[in-house]
């Protein structure tokens, strides 16, 4: 019997685990999935968490409800990948040999690379990229009433590159609701020239900045937090500040440790070197990737690894029938961005077409306008959560190729 190993059960790990599963016979090839959690995280609920709109139970679900009959989940610690022996290790003293491994590990933040980040965590500094981190800045965001909130991202590459708008719109909509928005200052501090990455959707959204009344500061690259002062100041002794009340930090994003302990990061910071076409490893036989675990350039995001995960698939299948892999993944992202008060944007961009205006998915119809705010984007969003659940983890289709299309777009 053959053997695919895939290392982790998150998002990625688990749609691919689903499609080779109703692809393989099972007398062929086993299927094991490693991880070390025993619960699915729905990480785009860690958004709501801070203002209310979800709790725990609404995120977490047992990832053995997910894995189809046939795939044994191993939770253990994984400690080593050896891609030369074809040999993963982990915690237990458990050895998995493979034919194929599937490397789905994600990527985590890092707050310690940032001097001073940590000596405040979880008291006036706070994250909602972690399960633990949203559910204490709810605290932190409901004792609000007045004073200086800054977001500040650290540094490129983040996952969900949306998820920092769409808090600072969030908590526009959530002081306002609260009576205090005139007393509470909002502030978006960000390495980037713009507002977003790509250059139309950056001017959308730098727009909706103005209008939300939330101040944006560009080009900043943290080099230090001073808790005690307040502020967060630039790399070099001569830098900007910015002073905070409540810092919400999207601190460093790196791949798995495991990756770079196993010096599998040619690239550095825990992150495979992949073909950004075929998602096949570039420096290692019978090795693909998904998710963010990546070092793809497009965004580190589920609806990526939704679309990524087809067409890896695809590719593992073809070389297992003798075939090359084909270079069909074009970096398609998909993102509803939640802009308060019951509306939302909605963009649609792969590696070289950027979010254009249109209607979405069916030309001239929709219902989803592209982005424009709308109170039909906002319900897609909150719609993405039982889609998720009920569909894409158990490797479903939905009615799109994953592919970008243009039909329904206005190029200029």
């Amino acid at each position: 019997m053959k053997k695919i190993v895939i290392l982790g059960g998150g998002a990625g790990g688990t749609m691919v685990a689903n499609r080779l599963r109703r692809s393989l016979r099972e007398q062929d090839w086993s299927i094991t999935v490693i991880d070390r959690d025993e619960w699915h995280h729905y990480q785009p609920g860690y958004l709501f968490i801070p203002f209310g709109l979800y709790g725990r139970d609404d995120v977490l679900k047992p990832k053995r409800e997910f894995m189809p009959d046939g795939v044994e989940l191993v939770i253990d610690e994984i400690t080593h990948v050896d891609p030369v022996a074809k040999e993963v290790a982990t915690q237990r003293g458990r050895r998995f040999d493979y034919d194929f491994l599937v490397v789905a590990t994600g990527c985590r933040i890092v707050p310690e690379e940032v001097d001073g980040m940590m000596s405040a965590w979880g008291e006036s500094v706070h994250t909602f990229y972690t399960l633990d981190g949203a559910v204490r800045l709810k605290d932190a965001m409901h004792n609000m009433e007045s004073g200086r909130m800054v977001l500040n991202i650290a540094e490129l590459p983040f996952k969900c590159p949306v998820a920092p708008l769409e808090f600072v719109f969030l908590a526009d909509w959530f002081f306002t609701e609260r009576g205090v928005r005139d007393a509470v200052e909002i502030e978006l501090v960000t390495p980037l020239s713009h507002a977003f990455t790509k250059p139309k959707a950056a001017a959308v959204l730098g727009d909706f900045c103005e209008r939300k009344n939330v101040s944006l500061v560009t080009d900043f690259n943290i080099g230090h937090v001073d808790p005690d002062a307040g502020r967060i100041g630039e790399l070099g002794q001569a830098g900007r500040e910015v002073a905070f009340d409540l810092l919400v930090a999207i601190p460093p994003n790196f791949g798995a440790q495991v990756i770079e302990d196993s010096e599998m990061d040619g690239g550095g910071g825990g992150y495979v070197q992949t073909d950004k076409e075929t998602l096949r490893a570039l420096d290692y036989d019978n090795v693909y990737v998904v998710g963010d675990g990546s070092d793809i350039p497009t965004s580190k995001a589920g609806s990526v690894a939704h679309f990524a995960s087809e067409i890896m698939c695809e590719n593992l299948l073809r070389e297992i029938d003798g075939k090359q892999p084909l270079p069909k993944f074009d970096g398609h992202a998909n993102c509803f961005i939640e802009s308060g008060f019951e509306k939302g944007i909605l963009i649609d961009f792969n590696y070289d077409v950027e979010p254009l205006p249109g209607r979405f998915p069916l030309p001239g119809v929709g219902p989803f306008a592209l982005l424009q705010e709308t109170r039909t984007n906002h319900w897609g969003k909150m719609m993405f959560k039982w889609i998720y659940w009920n569909v894409l983890l158990k490797g479903g289709d939905l009615p799109l190729e994953p592919q970008m299309s243009m039909y329904g777009k206005w190029a200029d």
